[in-house]
C-alpha cells in the first residue's frame, strides 16, 4: 500500500465536478469511482493546504469515503465517522465542496462532524470510541419506529471507528450489548473497523497486536472464503447447516475472533483502498437481510496518496497551511517554548532526580510533551491507548504504592474519567498528579476540545488541589510542588501554545499550597481583581487603564483554585470597594469558592463582588484571541465592569 496515487491537476476534475451531493454518485461504475476518488484526494489536499486541519486521517479514508456514499442511500443510511477528524472528504461529497477552504476558520465549517452543519452528519463527533454505542442507538430507534409503521423501511447504520478509537472501553461495551441483543435493530449495524495501524500516534496494547495477527492470518481467510463460497451454493437448509459447520471448524482452528464472540459477524480484512473489493461488499451488506451487526474489517494507509504525508512520522495527522508541491509547512515564527514544553521540562528534571516518578498517557504522548520522558525514561513511561478511565486508576494504582505517577491528560480528554478521579483518587486521597493540558479556550478545534469544565469538577472534590499558572515560571514551579505533593491528589491546569517568553530558572520553586501572592498595588479601596491563571496578565492591562482614570487597584494571583488563600481574599475584600475574580473556566469554578468564604465570613455583605468566567454558552472555533474577546475575559471587559461596579450598577 505504500504507491502514492497521482495527484490530478488542480481544478481540473470531471467526476468531482458533476458530484453534489452522494445521490450523483449511484450510477457510476466502479471504475469511476476510483477516478473520483482521485480527485477527492486531491481536493482534499488543496483545501486543507490552504487551511490546515487534520489531514493524514483524511487521505486514509478517501475510498471508503466514496464507497460509503455510492453504496448506501445517505442521509437517509446514517454513516458516523468516530472521532470526525477524518471527514473532510465526506464533507466535500455531501454538498460542502463550496465550504471546505472555510475548514476550522471563523464562522467556517467545523474540523469534526456537527449535526447543525449538515443532515449528512447524523452525530456530532470529536472524542473518540463514542461511534458504535451512537450507531447502535440509531438502528434500535429505527427499529422501534418501524414496529408501529409496517412500510417504513429500517435504515443501514455505519459507524467507522479506527483501530486506536476500538482500543477505548466504550466500543466494547457497545458491541457487547448490540452482539447479545438479539435483533430489536441491531441486525442493521454495520461497524468499519478502519486498521491504519496508527491513530495520532502508533496505537499500543494488545488490541493492535490482536489485529496484527488478524490480518496475517492466511488460514484463516483461506478457510473463510472456501467455507462462505460452499455454503451459497448450497440449498437454503443445508446452507444454513454449513455455515453452522463453518462457523464451528472455523472455531476449532482459528479460536474465532474477538469480534465474533462479542456477536458480530467478522468479515476481512480487506484492502480499503481498492474499490473493487469495498463497493461489491458493502452492497451485499446493504442488500442482506437478517445479517446480525457485522464487523467489516478494512486496511487503509494514513496519508495515502501524498508522498510528503506517507513519509512523515505522523502522517500529517495535524498541519498548518503547506505547499502541496513540497508538502513545506508553514509554521509559524520560532517564539517562546510552549506550556506543554516546560511542563515536560521540568518534569523530566524531576524524573531524573527521582525514580519514583512514574508518567502516563492515554495515547498522546506528544501532545502532552511525555514523549522525551519516553525516550529518557521508557521503564517509567506508559501510553495507556485511548483508555482515560484506565490511566486514571491505573496511575491512582501507581499511587497506592509509594510512587509518583504523573497522568498527563487534556481537559477536555479528563472529562472522560471524571468517576475515576473521583472514586479511585480523590476519595482514596492517593497522590495522583493530573497535568491537565489544554485548559481555557483552544482556538480551531472550537468547543469540543475546550478545556472550560475542569475547574468546576475537580474543585468540588474533597482532598483535590487545584493550581493554574499564570505564566510559564508559575508552570515549572507548580510541576515541581506537584512533584513534591505527597498527601493526596493534586492537578496543574495549563493552557494551549506559547508562554509569554519569560526566562525560566533552572528548576521550578515548590510552592506554599493554598497561597496566591500580590502583583500589583496601588493605594485607595478601589478595585481588586484575584485573577487564576494567564487572565492575570489581561488584569495587569486593566490595571493600567483603571490607573489613568485615577481608580486604584491591586491586582493579585491566586495561583490555588483550590484551596484559596483566605487570608489573602479577606484582605482584599476588607481593603476594597469592588472584588472582582476572572478565571478562564466555565461559571462555577474557581469563583464559586471564593464566594463560598466571603460568604461564611460575612464580607460577600461588605464588597460589591462580580465574578467573571467563560459565558454559559458554547464558543465555536475561531483565534484564541477572538474567543476571549467574544467570552468578554479581556482586559477591556475587566475594566469596564470595573467601572460599573464602582458606579454600584445592577447586573455589572
Amino acid at each position: 500500500m505504500s504507491t502514492s496515487s497521482s495527484i490530478p491537476t488542480l481544478g481540473r476534475y470531471p467526476l468531482l465536478d458533476r458530484v453534489s451531493v452522494p445521490a450523483d454518485m449511484k450510477n457510476l461504475s466502479i471504475e469511476q469511482l476510483t477516478t473520483l476518488a482521485e480527485e477527492l484526494r486531491s481536493e482534499t489536499i488543496n483545501a486543507v493546504s490552504t487551511t490546515g486541519g487534520h489531514l493524514g486521517a483524511s487521505l486514509g479514508v478517501v475510498e471508503l469515503t466514496v464507497a460509503l456514499h455510492a453504496v448506501f442511500n445517505t442521509p437517509d443510511d446514517r454513516v458516523i465517522w468516530d472521532v470526525g477528524h477524518q471527514a473532510y472528504p465526506h464533507k466535500i461529497l455531501t454538498g460542502r465542496r463550496e465550504q471546505i477552504r472555510t475548514l476550522r476558520q471563523p464562522g467556517g465549517l467545523s474540523g469534526f462532524t456537527r449535526r447543525s452543519e449538515s443532515p449528512y452528519d447524523p452525530f456530532g463527533a470529536a472524542h473518540s470510541s463514542t461511534s458504535i454505542s451512537a450507531g447502535l442507538g440509531m438502528a434500535v430507534a429505527h427499529h422501534l419506529y418501524a414496529e408501529d409503521h409496517p412500510s417504513y423501511r429500517e435504515r443501514n447504520v455505519i459507524s467507522v471507528i479506527g483501530d486506536g478509537s476500538i482500543s477505548a472501553g466504550m466500543a466494547y461495551e457497545a458491541m457487547n450489548n448490540a452482539g447479545a441483543m438479539g435483533g430489536k435493530g441491531a441486525e442493521r449495524l454495520i461497524v468499519i473497523l478502519n486498521d491504519n495501524e496508527m491513530s495520532i500516534a502508533p496505537p499500543v496494547g494488545a488490541m493492535s497486536n490482536y489485529l496484527s495477527r488478524l490480518m496475517t492470518s492466511r488460514r484463516f481467510l483461506t478457510l473463510r472464503d472456501m467455507a462462505g463460497k460452499l455454503a451459497k451454493r448450497l440449498p437454503s437448509r443445508i446452507e444454513r447447516t454449513a455455515k453452522r459447520a463453518e462457523e464451528y471448524a472455523r472455531g476449532m482452528i482459528t479460536g474465532g475472533t474477538l469480534f465474533e464472540e462479542l456477536g458480530f459477524y467478522y468479515i476481512g480484512p480487506v484492502d480499503g483502498h481498492d474499490m473493487h473489493q469495498l463497493v461489491p461488499i458493502l452492497r451485499n451488506l446493504r442488500d442482506a437481510e437478517d445479517k446480525g451487526p457485522v464487523l467489516l474489517h478494512v486496511i487503509t494507509e494514513k496519508g495515502r496518496g501524498y508522498k510528503p504525508a506517507e513519509a512523515a512520522g505522523d502522517k500529517y495527522h495535524a498541519v498548518a497551511r503547506f505547499d502541496v508541491e513540497t508538502g513545506k509547512q508553514q509554521k509559524a515564527p520560532a517564539g517562546p517554548p510552549t506550556y506543554t514544553d516546560v511542563f515536560s521540562r521540568e518534569l523530566l528534571h524531576r524524573a531524573n532526580q527521582d525514580d519514583r516518578v512514574v508518567a502516563i498517557t492515554a495515547a498522546m504522548p506528544s501532545g502532552t510533551g511525555l514523549d522525551k520522558m519516553a525516550q529518557q525514561h521508557p521503564d517509567r513511561y506508559f501510553d495507556v491507548g485511548i483508555a482515560e478511565q484506565h490511566a486514571v486508576t491505573f496511575a491512582a494504582g501507581i499511587a497506592s504504592e509509594g510512587m509518583r505517577p504523573f497522568c498527563a491528560i487534556y481537559s477536555t480528554f479528563l472529562q472522560r474519567a471524571y468517576d475515576q478521579v473521583m472514586h479511585d483518587v480523590a476519595l482514596q486521597n492517593l497522590p495522583v498528579r493530573f497535568a491537565v493540558d489544554r485548559a481555557g479556550l483552544v482556538g480551531a478545534d472550537g468547543a469540543t476540545h475546550a478545556g472550560s469544565f475542569d475547574l468546576n469538577y475537580l474543585c468540588c472534590l474533597p482532598n483535590m488541589t487545584v493550581m493554574a499558572p499564570s505564566d510559564e515560571v508559575e508552570l515549572l514551579h507548580m510541576t515541581a510542588t506537584a512533584w513534591a505533593h505527597d498527601s493526596g491528589p493534586i492537578a496543574l491546569r495549563y493552557p494551549r501554545g506559547a508562554g509569554l517568553g519569560q526566562k525560566l530558572p533552572d528548576e521550578g520553586e515548590i510552592l506554599e499550597i493554598g497561597k496566591g501572592r500580590i502583583v500589583h498595588s496601588s493605594e485607595g479601596e478601589g478595585v481588586a481583581i484575584l485573577a487564576l491563571g494567564p487572565r492575570l496578565h489581561e488584569a495587569l492591562k486593566a490595571a493600567e487603564t483603571l490607573a489613568e482614570d485615577g481608580i486604584a487597584v491591586t491586582v493579585a494571583d491566586a495561583r490555588f483554585a483550590k484551596p484559596v488563600d483566605s487570608a489573602l481574599i479577606e484582605s482584599l475584600a476588607r481593603q476594597h470597594r469592588v472584588f472582582i475574580t476572572i478565571e478562564d473556566g466555565a461559571p462555577g469554578g474557581f469563583s464559586t469558592q471564593v464566594v463560598q468564604h466571603l460568604a461564611e465570613t460575612g464580607l460577600l455583605d461588605q464588597v460589591r463582588f462580580r465574578p467573571m468566567a467563560l459565558p454559559d454558552t458554547w464558543i465555536d472555533h475561531n483565534t484564541p484571541a477572538a474567543q476571549y474577546e467574544e467570552a468578554g475575559l479581556t482586559a477591556r471587559h475587566i475594566a469596564d465592569l470595573a467601572r460599573k461596579a464602582l458606579d454600584g450598577k445592577v447586573g455589572a
